[in-house]
């Protein structure tokens, strides 16, 4: 994978990073892969192989992954959406130690996972990872509606708790997906079925915004 040009992003910052597959190729093709790439950003957020296992959607068939794990802390993911050629993550910095760090682990593996298993060579995603820094609890808000309505906007449901491949059921269902931690929406939110309101009725706001630009 290639070096990535982040901009330093300093402990506590709230980022929402989104990228596409390269080309505009699919990056996900099965369940499995969506299994694959969760499972992985899991690891190198600190959770160990047990944790993961035990739910369905981080769960994988057999594991010869080696990653250096980092400490569990150093981040956590507030949101995620995973489309067929491109994903979504919110996700805050919680130390000193970088996005960039976290990207290159959890990504590379993936790729790596990616190419043998469907018998291909280079880049999966794009060559520039994109990076938002959150500033205000608005713009928070938005960005948490638009990730988990991105599934709703591309037609692919007609609501979002319908497209298990986000964190949107981790909030109004009470998934219990062991990498999602959903006190900080919640709290700015304010409860869970505000979250809900407010997701759904800023939809028509997110939907005037163009099909996320990484995505087709």
């Amino acid at each position: 994978m290639r070096n990535r040009d982040y901009r330093e992003i300093a402990q506590g910052s709230v980022v929402h990073i989104y990228n596409r597959g390269n080309n505009r190729e699919n990056i996900f093709y099965d369940e499995q892969d969506y299994r694959a790439f969760l499972f992985r950003l899991g690891l190198v957020l600190g959770f160990e192989e047990k944790e993961l296992a035990e739910h369905p959607l981080t769960s994988v068939p057999y594991s010869r992954i080696r990653i250096t794990n980092l400490k569990k802390g150093c981040f956590k993911l507030h949101a995620f959406c995973l489309m067929k050629n491109h994903f979504h993550i919110l996700i805050e910095q919680c130390s000193d130690t970088s996005i960039s760090k976290l990207i290159l682990k959890a990504f590379t593996s993936y790729a790596m996972y990616i190419n043998k298993k469907y018998g291909r060579v280079g880049h999966i995603f794009q060559d520039q990872f994109k990076s938002v820094l959150m500033e205000s609890d608005p713009q928070l808000m938005w960005t948490s509606a638009y990730i988990h309505m991105n599934p709703v906007k591309a037609g692919l449901v007609k609501h979002p708790s319908q497209y298990k491949w986000s964190s949107y059921e981790d909030y109004v269902a009470d998934r219990k997906l062991p990498i999602t931690y959903t006190d900080f929406l919640l709290s700015t939110f304010g409860n869970k079925d505000d979250f809900e309101k407010e997701t759904l009725s800023l939809a028509s706001d997110v939907s005037r915004v163009p099909l996320d630009t990484i995505g087709r």
